[in-house]
C-alpha cells in the first residue's frame, strides 16, 4: 500500500498528492469478489449497495480497495473506529494479549484484562457518575445493551411503558427496534415490543409545533409533561425515557442542553428512569468524553458500544448500583467476555485522553462545519449544516419547495447522487435522516486538517456536479 499515513502526527496524509483529486473518477464496476458477495450473501446486505467496493487494506482514515483506489473514510464503521484503521498501538496491544495466552472470551469470569478495562472506563466517566456506578457487560452489539436496559428499567420500576423519540435509532432486535423511530425496518415486522410511545425530538428545521428554536424546545417539554400529567392521555406511567443526546441515524440532531436538563427534571419528578444511548455519540465523538456531560445532567443508565471496544465488538451498560436488582443470570450472553475488545477498548480510552483527541474532534468538527457552511452559501439545496464534534451533517432539500407543514421538501435523489459522486472521487460518506436526505460525516477522531479540507472539497465538487431533482 502507498505510504499515505503517518501515525506519529495523528494520521494526516503524507502529502496532498496522495489525496485523490476531485476530477479523478474511480472505476466502481463490480469485481469478482463483489459478484461473489451478491451471489452468496443475503439480500439484507446494505452497505455494498451504496459502496460497491471490496476492501484490500486500511490504515488511519484511509481505505484502499482491491483495484488500488484510495478513499478517505468518513463512516469509520459507523463511529466504531475512533482511532481509525489499524492503529499501531491497538494492533500491538491485541498481539501482546494473544502472545500472553489470554482467552478470546471468558463469559463473565474476570481476568487482568477485564479488571484493567473496568478501571480505565470508570476513570473515563464523569467522576460523580462513576462514583456509585456498576458496569454490566452485554453481548457484542449495541442492541443487546438496549435490551438489557429495557429489562432493567422494567424490573426496577415494575412498569412496562417506554418513552422514545421521533428519529431515534436504538438497534434491530425486538425491543430495540420497537424503540426506533425509523419505520422502514418495522414495516414488515409484527409483534414488536408493545407500550412504546414516541414524542418529538427538538428539530428546528422540521419542528412539529411550527415554532422552532427555543420556543419549539419549550413546547416539546411542555407536551411531554402534559401527557404525563393527563390521567386520560392513554399512556400508563413509563418505566423509562430513552434518548440519544445526539441522534445519529435520525440525521445528526443534537439535543439542546436545556432540553436534556428538562428531561432529567421530568424523569426525577415522575420517578421514571432516564436512559442515555451513547452507543454512537459517546467516547469522544462530540468533543467531550460523553455527549451528555455538556448538559450537566446524568442518566440513570448509560449505554455504550461501538467505539468503547476500540473497533472490537463489545457493549456495556452503566448505572447506579442502587438500581442493580438483577438476579444471577437474568441477562446473559456467551460473548459478553470478549477479552480482545476489553484490551483494545482500554487502550483506545487511554489514547483518546493521552492525545487529547476530544480536542481534535472539536477542532476538526468546527473546521468541517465552517467549510460546509461556506459551501451552503453557494448551494441553497443545503437546508442546514449541523453537528457536534466529529458528528456532522448537511440536509439536502429541494429549493423553494415546502410540504403542507411548511417544512422544506427533502431531496432524496440528489442526496444519493452526491454520495455516489463523492465515492467516485474518493470519499465515503453515509446517508441518514428524514427521507434519507442527510449526508452524515463520522470520521475517526484522528482525522487531520488536510483530510478535512479534502472532504469539503469533494462535497463541493459533488454538489456542483449533481442535478436538481424534479
Amino acid at each position: 500500500m502507498k505510504n499515505i499515513c503517518n501515525f506519529e502526527s495523528q494520521m494526516p496524509l503524507s502529502n496532498d498528492q496522495e489525496i485523490p483529486c476531485a476530477t479523478q473518477r474511480y472505476d466502481l464496476t463490480p469485481d469478482t469478489m463483489l459478484i461473489n458477495q451478491a451471489h452468496y450473501e443475503s439480500e439484507v446486505r446494505s452497505y455494498p449497495r451504496r459502496f460497491p467496493i471490496a476492501i484490500k487494506t486500511t490504515r488511519g482514515v484511509i481505505i484502499e480497495d482491491t483495484k488500488g483506489q484510495i478513499y478517505v473514510d468518513c463512516l469509520a464503521g459507523v463511529a466504531s473506529l475512533p482511532l481509525g484503521y489499524n492503529h499501531p498501538e491497538i494492533n500491538q496491544v491485541i498481539i501482546s494479549q494473544l502472545n500472553q495466552g489470554i482467552p478470546y472470551q471468558s463469559l463473565d469470569l474476570t481476568t487482568p484484562v477485564k479488571d484493567h478495562f473496568i478501571k480505565t472506563l470508570m476513570n473515563f466517566l464523569p467522576k460523580t457518575f462513576a462514583k456509585n456506578a456498576h458496569v454490566q457487560f452485554c453481548g457484542p452489539s449495541g442492541s443487546d445493551a438496549v435490551e438489557a436496559a429495557i429489562k432493567l428499567a422494567k424490573m426496577v420500576t415494575k412498569r412496562n411503558t417506554m418513552i422514545s423519540f421521533h428519529g431515534a435509532y436504538h438497534g434491530m432486535t425486538n425491543g430495540a427496534l420497537a424503540l426506533t423511530g425509523k419505520l422502514s425496518p418495522k414495516n414488515r415486522r409484527t409483534s414488536l415490543m408493545s407500550d412504546v410511545h414516541f414524542f418529538p425530538f427538538p428539530y428546528s428545521l422540521r419542528c412539529p409545533f411550527g415554532l422552532g428554536g427555543i420556543q419549539g424546545i419549550k413546547q416539546s417539554i411542555r407536551y411531554i409533561e402534559s401527557v404525563l400529567e393527563n390521567d386520560e392521555s392513554g399512556m400508563t406511567k413509563p418505566a423509562a425515557i430513552i434518548v440519544e443526546p445526539v441522534q445519529g441515524e435520525g440525521g445528526v440532531l443534537s439535543a439542546p442542553n436545556i432540553w436534556l436538563q428538562a428531561l432529567r427534571r421530568i424523569a426525577t419528578k415522575y420517578e421514571i428512569l432516564l436512559i442515555f444511548d451513547e452507543i454512537q455519540c459517546g467516547i469522544g465523538r462530540t468533543g467531550d468524553n460523553f455527549a451528555f456531560t455538556a448538559s450537566g445532567v446524568e442518566p440513570d443508565i448509560l449505554l455504550l458500544a461501538k467505539a468503547v471496544g476500540g473497533g472490537m465488538p463489545m457493549s456495556v451498560i452503566i448505572y447506579n448500583k442502587s438500581i442493580d436488582c438483577w438476579l444471577s443470570g437474568e441477562h446473559a450472553g456467551t460473548f459478553r467476555g470478549n477479552q480482545l475488545a476489553m484490551a483494545s477498548g482500554a487502550k483506545t480510552l487511554e489514547i483518546i485522553e493521552r492525545d487529547n483527541l476530544t480536542k481534535n474532534a472539536q477542532q476538526r468538527g468546527e473546521q468541517l462545519r465552517r467549510l460546509l457552511s461556506e459551501i451552503a452559501q453557494k448551494h441553497p439545496c443545503i437546508a442546514e449544516v449541523r453537528g457536534r464534534g466529529l458528528m456532522c451533517a448537511i440536509e439536502i432539500v429541494k429549493e423553494n419547495e415546502f410540504n403542507p407543514l411548511g417544512h422544506p421538501v427533502s431531496d432524496t435523489q440528489r442526496t444519493l447522487q452526491i454520495q455516489r459522486l463523492a465515492l467516485e472521487r474518493g470519499l465515503i460518506i453515509e446517508i441518514s435522516g428524514r427521507q434519507g436526505a442527510v449526508l452524515r460525516f463520522l470520521p475517526p477522531l484522528i482525522i487531520s486538517e488536510t483530510q478535512i479540507n479534502f472532504v469539503a472539497k469533494i462535497v463541493e465538487y459533488a454538489l456542483e456536479n449533481t442535478s436538481v431533482s424534479q
